[in-house]
């Protein structure tokens, strides 16, 4: 299993947020579509990932600095 994990080291890091884009079909079959260091959108395991929820004015903030 871990070298499976390791070709994520190159676009994801460690408890950083990043933002998902709704992908019905990706989320049927375990996966989340995902804007990467890259700032193009992939599709990585949804085990990769802790969903967390920010206050309305928290993600506007993050949306004006991105």
């Amino acid at each position: 299993m871990e070298a499976e994990v390791h070709w994520y080291e190159a676009s994801l890091e460690p408890r950083k947020l990043y933002e998902l884009i709704d992908d019905p079909q990706a989320k049927a079959v375990g996966m989340l579509r995902v804007i990467d260091e890259s700032g193009e959108d992939y599709l990585f395991p949804e085990q990769l990932f802790v969903r967390i929820t920010l206050p309305e004015s928290l993600e506007k903030q993050l949306s004006e600095v991105a």
